[in-house]
């Protein structure tokens, strides 16, 4: 076999291994494409009990409880056409709060609950540290004095 064949067999061959690599991945990965499952999903889409997923939506107003243990709650995840409930032992991120948006991840259980490993309470785009909300109250009001009226 000459040289050039040989250099083409083996770029075919490379060729052949990436495209193989990738369906492959893209294969392994398809159940787990979306970011996370919305209660509709779940209803919808009939996950097996055990298998980890993800699941957000939005805290139901006046689900959250607290269980007679003080580190265990219980609340509904909603997305407005579907509700899940859901259990969760630990400590809750600052903005966790009921009407807010929530990313839990855990495993449904035999009956349907959702348990929990970890809380990830969301926030809306509009949201700002208090940190560097303060920091900017701070600044607005260096602004507003006689230099800063010179200015504008």
């Amino acid at each position: 076999m000459k040289a050039k064949h040989q250099r083409l067999t083996l770029a075919l061959l490379a060729v052949a291994a990436l495209i193989g690599a990738a369906l492959l991945a893209m294969s392994a990965l398809k159940d787990q494409a979306a970011y996370f499952y919305t209660p509709s999903d779940v209803g919808r889409d009939h996950l097996a009990p055990g298998r980890a997923v993800r699941l957000g939506g939005m805290v139901t107003k006046g689900s959250i409880t607290k269980l007679p243990d003080g580190v265990t709650i219980r609340f509904l995840v909603t997305d407005g056409a579907a509700t899940v409930p859901v259990r969760f032992s630990g400590i809750v991120p600052a903005l966790f709060k009921e009407g807010s948006g929530v990313v839990a991840d855990g495993r449904f259980d035999a009956t349907g609950l959702f348990v929990a490993d970890q809380i990830l309470a969301k926030h809306d785009e509009r949201y700002m540290p208090p940190q560097v909300a303060g920091a900017m109250h701070k600044s607005d009001s260096i602004e507003t004095g006689p230099k800063a009226k010179a200015l504008k």
